[in-house]
């Protein structure tokens, strides 16, 4: 068993991959299945000097609802964006708010930026060094307290729940 965890190392990763190399070649011959094992092994063998140690899911049901949620705001979201944009009546009122972080791990605050950056109508654009705040641009702003409030509860809490806690 452990040979297998050196050859390896992110079993997820070289399935990933495997799965992206047979559907970008649109084959499964025999010796596309033999070279997409091999980048399938090579590459995560080859880069995992790079990879930070993942953190542990603690509350794999937290997860998945917490996926949910967030597929749900993007919806939501895309189509606030698209009736903001089609009406003509309505301006919108973009900003930027520097939003204070209390999870701490990196994986988190980069799950925490990318989920704010996939919702329509907001871009995560820059970490402090520190780790203490993250700088967002928002499409329309209308109460910078409450979208604070909404990050905090929708995104943040249950990721540190999900990662840190």
């Amino acid at each position: 068993m452990r040979a297998m965890g050196r050859l390896l190392p992110t079993p997820t990763l070289s399935l990933v991959l495997l799965v992206v190399w047979l559907l970008l070649v649109r084959s499964i011959a025999p010796g596309q299945l033999l070279l997409g094992a091999a980048l399938a092994v090579g590459i995560p063998l080859l880069t995992r000097g790079f990879w930070e140690p993942l953190p542990q899911v603690r509350h794999p049901l937290k997860l998945a609802w917490f996926v949910l949620v967030v597929l749900y705001d993007i919806v939501k979201a895309n189509i606030h964006v698209s009736l903001l944009i089609l009406s003509p009546k309505r301006e919108p009122h973009p900003g930027f708010i520097e939003y204070p972080l209390q999870v701490k791990e990196p994986l988190t605050i980069t799950l925490l930026a990318n989920t704010i950056t996939m919702t329509p109508g907001t871009v995560s654009t820059n970490i402090r060094l520190d780790r203490s705040s993250l700088l967002i641009h928002v499409l329309d702003m209308e109460d910078e307290q409450a979208l604070v409030r909404e990050i905090q509860e929708r995104y943040e809490r249950p990721l540190k729940e999900i990662f840190e806690c």
